[in-house]
């Protein structure tokens, strides 16, 4: 890559956009950083670290940082944007000026905006159309990936060129990154492991066991892609580093931040104190409002994502609802081995009517 010096832009200064940066200027492109906090622009190129979101790792001292959007777009072949999803159409509007149709978006932005039910990949679909789109998901905790520790992600497009150049910028000998042509259902899987990862944390705060954190997964990927499998997306995409990877880190760890929101809500903070102590993004919290009312809408069953929402937003008690679980239908495991209809049936022909409630 160093003869062909590929130039990359990063929209965005928070940890991932900066973890990615440095990786792609490790291997050898010409990578610029657009962020709008000047203070956080001068320290980058003077010290070459991100104080505000990963103040202990060491940058690549070739990335170059700028509040200067058209300066950062001009020339790039690779563009990545990195920008919370409340605030992604309106970069991707102010950058449309200078983007060009034979460019590569690619969203790393694991959330669902609140007014069209949009993923970050089809805003950028919408507000451009360009050709070559994609998206980045996986088990990626930013701090995780500064420090060297062995990391695997999912590009997905259907378009090859975008698949194999993200490949080329970002693979290097810790993190290694996969190809998907499911954008739709690696994407999906991004933004709902999200919910789950707040439920996981208020059940560790509550001194759950073993047992239930790992019913709370199994079950939260069947629903996951119960609703993805419902808006197109390939059931097979669930069982990978964006589906069930993802979901395991972000349910697992202290470094997520939505499992840190719903540990502390689990503490007895409220909504707004947990988010207010976290002081980032927690792109999990808006996303529950949204897929439950889609859930409805669509006719999904979501049970877990139901319960969190009353949790979250209706005052219910934390332990209410992972009670909730064990209250449903007991119906089948895995859907797409068993369907839910099969179950239904033989339960009717065996007790002579139809069971109570809906599929946990």
């Amino acid at each position: 890559m160093a003869e062909q010096q590929i130039k990359v832009a990063v929209l965005g200064g928070g940890s991932f956009g900066t973890a990615l940066s440095s990786i792609a200027a490790d291997n050898g492109a010409q990578v610029r950083q657009w962020m709008r906090d000047t203070v956080l622009v001068e320290q980058i190129n003077r010290e070459h670290r991100n104080g505000r979101y990963l103040p202990d790792y060491a940058m690549n001292p070739a990335v170059c940082a700028s509040t200067d959007m058209q300066a950062v777009l001009d020339g790039a072949e690779l563009v990545l944007i990195a920008i919370p999803s409340k605030a992604f159409r309106s970069v991707v509007q102010a950058a449309r000026q200078w983007l060009r149709p034979e460019q590569i978006l690619v969203s790393t932005t694991k959330g669902i905006e609140t007014d069209s039910f949009m993923l970050m990949s089809q805003v950028l679909e919408e507000e451009t159309g360009f050709a070559h789109v994609g998206v980045i998901a996986g088990p990626n905790l930013a701090s995780e990936i500064a420090d060297k520790q062995l990391t695997a992600t999912v590009v997905a497009s259907a378009d090859a060129l975008t698949r194999t150049r993200v490949q080329q910028v970002l693979s290097c000998g810790y993190f290694r990154v996969y190809a998907s042509n499911d954008r739709h259902g690696v994407e999906l899987g991004g933004a709902l492991k999200n919910i789950y990862a707040i439920a996981a944390g208020m059940a560790a705060a509550l001194g759950m066991g073993e047992n239930t954190r790992s019913m709370l997964m199994t079950r939260a990927l069947a629903e996951m892609s119960r609703f993805a499998v419902a808006q197109g997306a390939n059931p097979m995409t669930f069982l990978g580093l964006s589906g069930v990877g993802d979901l395991i880190v972000t349910c697992s760890s202290s470094l997520s931040r939505n499992y840190r929101v719903g540990y502390a809500m689990g503490e007895g903070r409220t909504l707004e104190q947990a988010v207010e102590a976290l002081g980032q993004v927690a792109e999990g919290v808006n996303t529950v409002r949204l897929v439950c009312a889609k859930a409805a809408e669509i006719g999904v069953y979501m049970p877990l994502a139901e319960g969190l929402d009353r949790v979250l937003f209706q005052g219910v008690p934390a332990k209410q609802m992972a009670g909730a679980l064990m209250t449903g239908e007991q119906s089948t495991d895995v859907e797409f081995v068993l369907p839910q209809a099969e179950v239904q049936k033989a339960h009717r022909e065996t007790t002579g009517h139809q069971p109570a409630g809906g599929e946990q």
